[in-house]
């Protein structure tokens, strides 16, 4: 049993966090938790300054998706908590394992009204997987141990919040020892019906999941599938979940997604679905084409037992790890059909596919103006351009999102998305955390000019911090996603829809950092390798046509109908 020691409620709050492992915390300082602010220089905590509170929790969501240890943020009580949500709320749905602290006004004015001061709880309640208040000095390191467990076992963010007059006292405790995260493959049962399943498919395609990146099961999930002879389709916006050069990789799912995967999966007797939710934006029908398998059987696993089932009918749901599921089926397949050589009719298939929708994507691409790139020209440009190694993050919008259908990669932890919170403003401060926490990769942003203006303040991060992230910033001069929604179902009434901007790269090197205006195709790439090439915070300035893809999801509108003579003007046309 270990010693207690002697310690303050600061000195125990951050010698939790070190023996968590947290090197790195982001945030804004405040008086609400200076006392053990002022602690960790000597625990050899980076504290990293943003410009704005969501900002931070974006940079510690891309700190823990690239590494896969617990991100961590942290701001003054009242406006700066607040400031957390949206970025707390985008972690939530993308599994993200992250500590949010949160501390809070004074216990002994609680309910007073006093100097910002709300009810922090109840704000997070909906978008964290656990809650702690720490409602005593002598259990902040319990309880920060407990978060930081929690966010590791439950995939998601949790919240420590702390009164702030309980970073003081001083008392005896035992220090927690973070304690092993132990999964399993999931209920045998299961497991050897999946396998009978499968053994038993003319046609299995494996739907590859976040799950897969999260449990290390890269390889595990490869073999399984040439053992299987299953094309691998990514589940929506992981397009890292699986190596883009494998012979039966066939592309992400989803809007923008490929259509050879949509192809293949449509003619699929049996589905894998292989650490996903199969989350219904990921799964709708896309080029008019209603994919989804209906007369399938479904495997599905996840770690996560509430998500089993909850989207899609399955046949046989795993609560697992995806990592050690596919291994298990593996095992039990090989023993019932020994080792397989890989198909070389469902390769060559995976392969035609694929060339059929390359040659559709070029077709796609509409004509550069002069001085504006075609965006889809823009996209492949940039893709070609791309290192190997490259982590790529990407916000939402209109021509972010159609960079689903370019973007491949060869490793995993290396494609960021807003997922399907889809909130603007995430994809450059997530960048940053990313570049933080694998210094050694190269990491672009893409970036729309309406979400840009939520997220430039943090250029001036990047440049005090020495955190050398490209921003390709698609400047079209539109909220685009929403300008398509306006052509479509409102006769082309833009209202709110056009932007006029300034010119970006002159506004980043009055920031500090360096910045170009491309307006050539032919630049593009040359441009995105010597500012990957600078070690340097860079915004590339990219100048697109207007052109615009499919709408997200014409479901999801009527033709307007005005009942009232004062908005007849606005009634759809007969």
């Amino acid at each position: 049993m270990p010693t207690p020691v002697r310690i303050s409620a600061s000195e125990a709050f951050v010698e939790t966090l070190a023996a968590h492992g947290v090197t790195e915390v982001f945030g804004i300082v405040g008086s609400a938790y200076m006392d053990a602010h002022d602690l960790f220089p000597l625990a050899g905590i980076r504290f990293i300054s943003t410009a704005h509170e969501q900002n931070a929790a974006h940079m510690a969501d891309g700190y823990a998706r690239v590494t896969g240890r617990t991100g961590v943020c942290i701001a003054q009580n009242g406006p700066g908590v607040t400031n957390f949500v949206t970025a707390v709320a985008a972690a939530y749905w993308g599994h993200t394992p992250l500590v949010v602290i949160t501390p809070e006004a004074a216990s002994k004015t609680a309910g007073l009204g006093g100097f910002q001061e709300t009810e922090q709880l109840p704000i997070f309640s909906k978008i964290t997987k656990y809650q702690a208040h720490v409602n005593a000095p002598s259990r902040i390191a319990e309880l920060t141990h407990r978060a930081f467990q929690l966010a590791q076992l439950e995939r998601g963010p949790t919240q420590l919040n702390i009164p702030r007059d309980h970073f003081y006292g001083e008392f005896e405790t035992v220090l927690p020892t973070p304690l092993p995260i132990r999964r399993g493959a999931g209920d045998l049962a299961a497991l050897t019906r999946a396998a009978e399943l499968l053994a038993a498919a003319k046609f299995p395609v494996i739907v590859a999941g976040a799950g897969v990146n999260a449990a290390g099961g890269r390889a595990e999930l490869i073999a399984l599938a040439e053992q299987l002879g299953a094309p691998v389709v990514n589940s929506y916006l992981h397009n890292d979940s699986f190596p883009d050069e494998h012979p039966l990789a066939a592309g992400p799912l989803g809007y923008q997604g490929s259509r050879a995967a949509m192809n293949l999966i449509h003619r699929a007797d049996v589905v894998l679905a292989l650490g996903t939710r199969l989350g219904p934006f990921g799964t709708l029908p896309q080029y008019g084409f209603d994919y989804w398998p209906r007369g399938a059987k479904v495997i599905q696993v996840d770690v996560d037992g509430r998500v089993l089932g909850l989207v899609k009918p399955v046949d046989v749901a795993v609560q697992g790890d995806a990592r050690l599921a596919a291994a298990a089926l593996l095992e039990k397949l090989q023993a019932t059909q020994g080792p397989r050589t890989a198909d070389a009719g469902r390769i060559a298939l995976v392969a035609a596919e694929r060339r059929a929708w390359a040659a559709e994507l070029a077709e796609r691409a509409g004509a550069d103006e002069p001085g504006r790139v075609d965006p889809r020209r823009a996209l492949a440009a940039l893709a070609a351009a791309l290192p190997p190694d490259a982590i790529v993050s990407t916000d939402i919008g209109n021509v972010c999102s159609v960079a689903n259908s370019y973007l491949a990669f060869a490793q995993p932890d290396s494609f960021l998305a807003a997922g399907p919170f889809g909130n603007c403003g995430y994809a450059y401060p997530t960048a940053l955390g990313a570049k933080v926490g694998a210094p050694q990769r190269p990491v672009v942003a893409y970036v729309g000019d309406g979400a840009w203006g939520m997220s430039l303040a943090e250029v001036l991060t990047a440049v005090r911090e020495n955190i050398a992230v490209v921003a390709v910033v698609f400047n079209n001069g539109q909220w685009g996603a929403e300008k398509r929604n306006q052509i479509d179902y409102f006769d082309s009434r833009f209202l709110g829809s056009e932007l006029r901007n300034p010119d970006w790269a002159e506004l980043a090197r009055t920031m500090g950092a360096d910045g170009v205006t491309v307006t050539r195709e032919a630049d593009i790439g040359p441009v995105l390798r010597a500012a990957l090439a600078s070690g340097r915070p860079m915004v590339i300035n990219l100048v697109l046509t207007q052109a615009l893809a499919e709408p997200f999801r014409r479901d999801a509108f009527q033709p307007p109908r005005r009942l009232l003579e004062k908005y007849r003007a606005h009634s759809a046309k007969a």
